[in-house]
C-alpha cells in the first residue's frame, strides 16, 4: 500500500511563504510523475505543479514565478515552496504520484489558508 503524507500547511498572511512536504512510503523513483494539486471549496481539483520523468516541470499559470516544486529522491519526498501567497491560494493541497500526473496515488491533503 503506497502512502503519501503531506505536511506544512497552515495559516499565513498575504505575501507570506509556506513550504509543503510530501513523504512517500516507497521510492519516488518508481513514479513517472509527482505533483501537487489543490482544491478550494466549491471548485474542482486543479494541478498546481508537477514533475514528470526526465525533470520536466509544469506549473499552473496562476502560480508561475511564485511556487517551486522539488523532489529529494534519497528521502522519498516532494516539496512545494510557495512564496508571495495570495488569498486565492487558499485551498486543500494534495500530493499526487503515479504513472502520470493526476492519477493513482493521493495524500490526505493539507490545508493552506492565506488571510490577514
Amino acid at each position: 500500500q503506497v502512502q503519501l503524507v503531506e505536511s506544512g500547511g497552515g495559516l499565513v498572511q498575504p505575501g507570506g511563504s509556506l513550504r509543503l512536504s510530501c513523504a512517500a512510503s516507497i521510492s519516488i523513483n518508481r513514479f513517472n510523475a509527482v505533483g501537487w494539486y489543490r482544491q478550494a471549496p466549491g471548485m474542482q481539483r486543479e494541478l498546481v505543479a508537477g514533475v514528470i520523468s526526465g525533470g520536466v516541470t509544469k506549473y499552473a499559470d496562476s502560480v508561475k514565478g511564485r511556487f517551486t516544486i522539488s523532489r529529494d529522491n534519497a528521502k522519498n519526498m516532494v516539496f512545494l515552496q510557495m512564496n508571495s501567497l495570495k488569498p486565492e491560494d487558499t485551498a486543500v493541497y494534495y500530493c499526487n504520484a503515479g504513472p502520470e500526473l493526476g492519477v493513482r496515488y493521493w495524500g490526505q491533503g493539507t490545508q493552506v489558508t492565506v488571510s490577514s
